[in-house]
């Protein structure tokens, strides 16, 4: 909409660059495989497998409270609400009721969660946040009634053993009881619209200001253990997690704390900290949330929390108050989006037969081509050729569905497409996805362990439950890399600038190069188009060439890590790559001459050199530990540069360096093996391997420390008795100076790795 430009021109034009970009960077891919997945061609297997789980159960319609993103004008999911804002707009969301397709995503609640367990090569990290995002809680089902009527409010907590404490009722804006009452209080009504405005995700509510409605009704304690507790519309309750209602505990949850504090509820405490004064212990500004001793709570006083919610919960069913309940965190998945470019969800609305999926011989259902974007909204709501139909079933006119998939429906089973991009007879054949699958090794962005990595998992068990495939898990193997940030600058009206735009510094200022007004510090941020700090690999490529983008890739920053782009480290790769076209250039001559029968002390070491990167640069790689990698590369080049000889030794060792780098450097290794004299190309040379007998050192260097401090460090005989270690350690000047003529009072050496001194 901003460039006026046709969404698939724009996409496939933008695929054709990046393709090319991949090219010139040397990346080896397997072009033959290459998909699109906005190709109807794709996307007409995804309507297929819709409607094999429409059939299933695993997809259905409902009207339901959504985050609406007011500048895309579409749905967003709640993990695509970042800080209350759509996490592309950037727009402020708000809460709409519309009617939305979603999978079934819960069916699979306990079995996401169990099976995390032996996801044993993903980050630990992943795993956590997946299971924090299914949520699995366990706690009671507890009914409050409502004082003059014959209903009563039902909660869910996970902390029932904390009822004595409860000081007050919260309702969300769109509960029943909630809607009920602002049909006769106006003020009420505006309040509710008002919490509409904000997003329905977790985060957005824990970070928005904790306010209340006081709606007239009041519970009654299902124990009778307090006063009749208010009941209040809150902003911070989301109908879609429990039952939309809870009681408020202020000492022991600090949202409910901040809320009562506000609206003058009491605080009581119900949980004891351990070594606390049960007659002095109160809460002040932050709730207690820790482990504990039950008292203030009658016959649950002295019980610990786990007894405690046993004890509780065994009373309320007993006693027909409540029931034992598990619930999860996890919400089906809604993937109506309100926009064009996506995949088309094929079902059709008739005004007597009602949702009637499209005929498999009519898919794809494409998008129509011939759509603007003139105004806001879903240009798909205003082509009456695409929108208009005839009833499948009955013939009669009907109006084809005009929201589409969100994009990350496609990106949940692209991976199983790999297998068989080009066959037609299904989204891939059977034989080819249970050999390729699951997923050796997948590599992607932490921010995606919620969004596409759970959205995977859920979709190749409904794949499989369509009897596509017979697997569970779509990656067996995930690391997740780090994102490429860039340091900015912001000017004191907001906009971004360049690097090269600013030309020095004033304290905590920046003076911009045309001499105007100072703008604020630089910082670092993630690159991002709207930022304008993204770095064109095209301009670099030219400049300094491919292999210096990707040795700068590979060797500043673990790649777990963040990876800061500075001109100085493209300067840096830039410099070793010409370094190391000196280090073979001018050998050249040096490679051919006899080596006797016996090496010398230097060749020994070139050769021990050689084995030892080798078997460390291999080891690293398949770690995916690549700027360790790039640095053991580097010390071989040292230990080449620093050998004065010649003949096989020397070949060896530079040929080994440039084997090494071909993964890293491909342009320039291919280049010196060239010119190293062959004619087989690289890329089709084995990979070197380490002899074993080179591997093991006839010494070895020993830490030395006094009082635990490390002094220094020693070269000895491997294996050397402890006694020849404690003599070199003591002859030490560092050692000796501290010594000052003094006997140590004792000499611990662990041999062939530390001897420490106490003084």
């Amino acid at each position: 909409m901003q460039k006026k430009v046709h969404p698939a021109k724009w996409t496939y034009a933008n695929i054709a660059e990046m393709r090319e970009q991949f090219r010139t960077m040397g990346l080896s891919l397997d072009w033959s495989r290459e998909i699109a997945t906005c190709d109807p061609e794709y996307y007409r297997h995804e309507q297929a497998m819709f409607l094999d789980m429409l059939e299933r159960d695993l997809v259905y319609r409902k009207e339901s409270w959504v985050n609406w993103d007011p500048v895309d004008h579409t749905v967003l999911a709640n993990e695509q609400v970042i800080d209350g804002c759509g996490w592309r707009s950037g727009a402020p969301v708000e809460r709409r009721k519309l009617s939305q397709w979603f999978f079934r995503i819960t069916r699979y609640a306990g079995d996401l969660l169990d099976a995390i367990g032996g996801l044993d090569r993903w980050p630990d990290k992943v795993r956590l946040m997946q299971t924090n995002w299914i949520g699995r809680s366990e706690g009671a089902r507890v009914g409050f009634p409502l004082v003059d009527r014959e209903d009563e409010l039902v909660v869910f907590t996970t902390r029932p053993d904390t009822l004595w404490g409860a000081s007050f009722m919260a309702i969300a804006a769109d509960h029943p009881l909630a809607r009920e009452c602002a049909r006769t209080n106006p003020e009420l009504d505006a309040f509710i619209q008002d919490c509409l405005k904000s997003g329905t995700s977790e985060e957005a509510l824990e970070k928005a200001e904790k306010r209340g409605f006081d709606t007239g009704l009041r519970c009654r304690h299902p124990l009778g253990v307090t006063a009749d507790l208010p009941v209040y519309v809150a902003n911070f309750v989301l109908m879609d997690y429990g039952t939309g209602a809870i009681f408020g505990c202020p000492a022991h949850d600090q949202r409910d704390l901040d809320f009562a504090r506000k609206y003058g509820r009491p605080v009581t405490p119900v949980v004891l900290p351990p070594d606390a004064d049960p007659a002095r212990f109160e809460v002040g500004t932050e709730a207690y949330v820790g482990d504990g001793t039950i008292f203030n709570s009658g016959f649950l006083d002295g019980l610990s929390v786990p007894a405690a919610k046993a004890r509780i919960i065994d009373h309320l069913e007993e006693e027909g108050l409540g029931e034992r309940q598990v619930t999860w965190r996890l919400r089906d998945w809604g993937v109506s989006r309100q926009r064009y470019w996506g995949c088309p969800i094929p079902v059709i609305h008739c005004g007597d037969c009602g949702v009637v999926p499209v005929p498999r011989d009519q898919l794809p259902v494409r998008l129509p081509e011939d759509v603007d974007f003139d105004k806001p909204g879903n240009p798909l709501d205003r082509h009456e050729g695409f929108l208009r139909c005839d009833c499948p079933k009955c013939g009669r006119p009907a109006r084809r569905e005009t929201d589409t998939f969100d994009t990350f429906t496609e990106s949940s089973w692209y991976f199983a497409r790999f297998c068989s991009p080009k066959y037609e007879g299904g989204p891939f054949r059977r034989e080819e996805v249970d050999y390729w699958l699951p997923v050796d090794q997948y590599i992607g962005g932490v921010e995606h362990a919620v969004l596409h990595l759970l959205y995977s998992r859920f979709f190749m068990r409904a794949m499989s439950a369509c009897d596509y495939a017979d697997l569970d898990e779509p990656f067996a193997g995930l690391f997740t890399q780090g994102m490429v940030t860039h340091l900015t600058y912001r000017a004191a009206d907001g906009t971004w600038l360049q690097p090269d735009e600013v030309e020095r510094r004033e304290g905590d200022r920046w003076v911009t190069v045309d001499g105007g007004e100072p703008v604020t510090v630089g910082r670092v941020e993630k690159m991002s188009k709207s930022r304008r700090n993204t770095v064109d690999p095209t301009t670099i490529i030219e400049a300094y060439g491919a292999d210096t983008a990707r040795l700068f890739m590979l060797s500043d920053s673990p790649p777990e890590r963040d990876l800061e782009w500075t001109d100085q480290g493209i300067d840096g790769a830039w410099r070793y790559l010409n370094r190391l076209w000196r280090l073979v250039d001018e050998r050249l001559d040096r490679l051919d001459g006899e080596t006797g029968d016996t090496l010398t002390d230097g060749e020994t070491e070139l050769k021990r050199a050689v084995h030892r990167t080798v078997d460390g640069v291999t080891r690293e790689l398949e770690r995916l530990h690549f700027n360790k990698a790039v640095a053991l590369v580097r010390e071989l080049s040292n230990a080449i540069e620093a050998f004065d000889g010649r003949g096989a030794v020397l070949r060896e060792a530079i040929e080994v360096l440039v084997r090494l780098v071909n993964p890293m450097m491909p342009h320039l290794a291919e280049e010196l093996w060239s010119r190293l004299g062959h004619e087989q190309i690289l890329a089709g040379t084995a990979w070197p391997e380490a002899d074993e007998a080179w591997l093991v050192s006839d010494t070895v260097t020993i830490a030395v420390q006094v009082n635990g401090k490390r002094r220094g460090e020693i070269e000895v005989a491997r294996g050397a008795k402890a006694s020849v270690a404690e003599t070199a350690a003591l002859d030490l000047d560092t050692v000796r100076r501290i010594l000052d003529g003094k006997a140590p009072r004792k000499v611990i050496v662990v041999p062939d790795r530390i001897v420490n001194v106490v003084a």
